[in-house]
């Protein structure tokens, strides 16, 4: 039975969540539309600050952290965002719904796209090539929260011709599984050879995450929501039963225990009684877009919020295991679940904005490239709703503002890398394939 707050069966929390959903394709980040009575702002309105600000919001008082955000920065350089102004040039557009965007790593300079429907799409020396790189429309669930939402080539590609994909099946159900490319097709995955390798029954139709990502290591790491509703109702954010609410990490390259996958022996809860080994980090509602630092190895996530705040989170290389906090937290504020605000042992964001400055956080990525380079080392990251991008220093633990550095032009859906470290972003709502630049 579905659950009272089942957003699929409630009606719409505010006009911010309905001006959404007369788009086209609805964007699966509308998770960040509280339960029925919630208030936000307008849509498409960012903060009124032209500079450092996270808003004003709405909630409990923020908490004072029981432990730093991780083991501490891994590197010392310091990125001031002060005097920055980023700017969005269009690369392509015509895509449908773009959602994630990534490269192959092969030197072949081309870039993927994913379209929630199901298509990936390539873009090939500022073109778009109009055969479909993979076509699985017929095996997903899109719309709202739904469809194909993560992409990744395997680190060894095209040595190892493996994609990994992350989606949402005909029964609304995640499903991440890989397939083959022919290097005498090299712009073409065979749809025929796909390879479940990670099922996760979900009971809403929202909370979905959805990125697949590889890290330094050569692991593969998955970004599950909570399983959806409002207010995390099945506690699946602080359950370490379930793999729901989390980032999980697998080895792709070996199996075991009758599974398509083996479990790395650095897992933080290998053995541990009552914990599904998959786990690495916890505590997450609906974490959207995930990057690994190149430079440092430093995972970061943007995390979308309920009703109040939106949040970046960071696990520094070497770390795991850590809880960020929701359903108990929601940012660095008390969410005030059934059991109280107990902040003991939980890692709190590195920044976070109110919904008086958006509503649903897109994760981003530090820039270690060189065409930028007055973005040289900061972490950039925006909002789907005001089209606003932030920029912080990277390499502090501490809470801080975020500082606003370019004012909403584009319904963000994600950004992603080429080859060579260059930032890129996605325009769901203008179907457009967009190139980061910065000048100061």
């Amino acid at each position: 039975m579905l659950h009272a707050e089942n957003v699929e069966s409630r009606p719409l929390a505010s006009s911010r969540c309905s001006r959404f959903l007369v788009l086209t394709v609805t964007f699966a980040m509308l998770a960040a539309c509280g339960p029925a009575g919630a208030t936000g702002p307008t849509a498409g309105q960012p903060s009124a600050s032209s500079g450092a600000s996270t808003g004003s919001g709405s909630g409990s008082p923020p908490v004072t952290p029981a432990v730093p955000s991780s083991a501490g920065p891994s590197i010392a350089a310091r990125f001031d965002p002060a005097g920055l102004t980023v700017g969005l040039e269009t690369v392509v557009d015509g895509l449908d719904a773009p959602l994630a965007v990534t490269s192959a790593g092969d030197g072949s300079g081309r870039i993927f796209v994913t379209e929630q429907g199901g298509q990936i799409r390539i873009v090939r020396d500022g073109k778009l090539v109009a055969s479909p790189f993979l076509d699985i429309t017929t095996r997903i669930t899109s719309g709202g929260e739904r469809g194909l939402l993560g992409l990744a080539f395997h680190p060894e590609f095209p040595t190892d011709p493996r994609i990994f994909v992350n989606y949402t099946d005909a029964n609304g159900d995640t499903q991440v599984s890989s397939f083959r490319v022919d290097p005498t097709r090299p712009d073409a995955a065979d749809p025929s050879s796909e390879v479940k390798i990670l099922h996760i029954a979900q009971p809403y139709a929202n909370h979905n995450g959805g990125a697949v990502v590889f890290g330094p290591d050569g692991f593969l790491y998955i970004a599950t929501g909570d399983g959806g509703s409002g207010g995390d109702p099945h506690g699946n954010g602080q359950s370490l039963t379930t793999l729901l609410g989390k980032i999980l990490r697998i080895d792709i390259d070996r199996t075991g225990d009758a599974k398509p996958y083996a479990i790395p022996p650095g897992n933080p809860f290998v053995g541990t009684a009552d914990a599904l080994p998959e786990i690495y980090l916890y505590g997450l509602r609906n974490p959207w877009r995930i990057s690994f630092d190149r430079a440092t190895g430093d995972l970061w996530m943007g995390d979308v919020g309920q009703s109040a705040w939106e949040e970046v989170d960071v696990a520094r290389a070497g770390t795991s295991g850590q809880n960020y906090g929701w359903n108990i937290t929601e940012g660095n504020h008390c969410y005030q679940p059934p059991g109280g605000c107990i902040t003991t042992g939980l890692t709190l964001p590195v920044a976070e904005y109110s919904h008086d400055a958006g509503c649903t956080v897109i994760g981003g990525y530090v820039y270690r490239s060189s065409a930028q380079p007055a973005l040289a080392g900061g972490y950039l990251f925006g909002d789907y709703c005001s089209g606003t991008i932030w920029a912080i220093d990277p390499s502090q633990d501490v809470l801080r503002p975020p500082t606003v550095v370019l004012k909403g032009t584009a319904s963000l859906s994600s950004f992603g890398e080429d080859e060579a470290g260059e930032l890129y972003a996605t325009d769901i709502g203008g179907g457009r394939l967009l190139l980061v630049t910065g000048q100061r």
